[in-house]
């Protein structure tokens, strides 16, 4: 049976499926950048690659950063995926973190898997939850401002079919999409990329 959220009609097996056939590899930053990397860049929030907003002014930048990449990977759907992701030592999921059941309170449990066992008497678990919002600054700037803070990690913002997946970060976002988005987007906003040779 599929497991399927009444509130949100949000198809679970679907999900895995689709995400499976989009993205063939465990869906995070540090290891879809080696298996992707010709769909990958990053762009800094702030100016001169600053990592932390210290005022209202570098929130806002920050902010509007990372609206403006997501409004130009498109489409105009008017929801996105929100994946959240909590690491314990735990292999059933427990209570999720406050702030995070705060930002996100419709996410439902969608898989549990070892993060970390390369220490087998302290084996890290990985918990995804994903859920459908808005797609608006309402909706998504509280989330943002949690990966900005780095009160959370392990954020990644989808459309509805998968065409592309960000990445935000304590100091940015990383982008997945086709490699001519990648392009278009390199070249909309030069000053936003890292000046090391790696992209990071």
């Amino acid at each position: 049976m599929s497991k399927t959220s009444s509130r949100q009609g949000l198809d679970l097996d679907a999900l895995s499926a689709l995400w499976e056939q989009r993205w063939p590899a465990l869906p995070e930053g540090r290891q879809m950048r080696h298996v992707h990397p010709d769909r990958w860049v990053r762009f800094h929030s702030l100016p001169g690659s600053k990592r932390y907003p210290e005022s209202d002014d570098e929130y806002a930048i920050m902010l509007d950063r990372h609206h403006t990449v997501l409004n130009e990977l498109g489409p105009s759907n008017t929801e996105l995926y929100v994946v959240t992701r909590e690491w314990n030592e735990d292999a059933e999921p427990i209570a999720r973190m406050p702030q995070l059941r705060q930002v996100d309170p419709d996410a439902r449990h969608w898989s549990s898997h070892v993060h970390d066992d390369e220490f087998p008497d302290d084996i890290i678990y990985k918990h995804e939850y994903v859920s459908v919002r808005p797609r608006t600054k309402q909706a998504l700037d509280p989330l943002l401002r949690l990966v900005a803070d780095e009160v959370i990690a392990g954020v990644t913002l989808a459309p509805l079919d998968l065409r592309w997946l960000y990445h935000p970060y304590n100091g940015g976002g990383d982008v997945f999409a086709p490699s001519a988005s990648v392009t278009v987007l390199k070249a909309a906003h030069p000053d936003w990329l890292s000046t090391h040779p790696s992209g990071m």
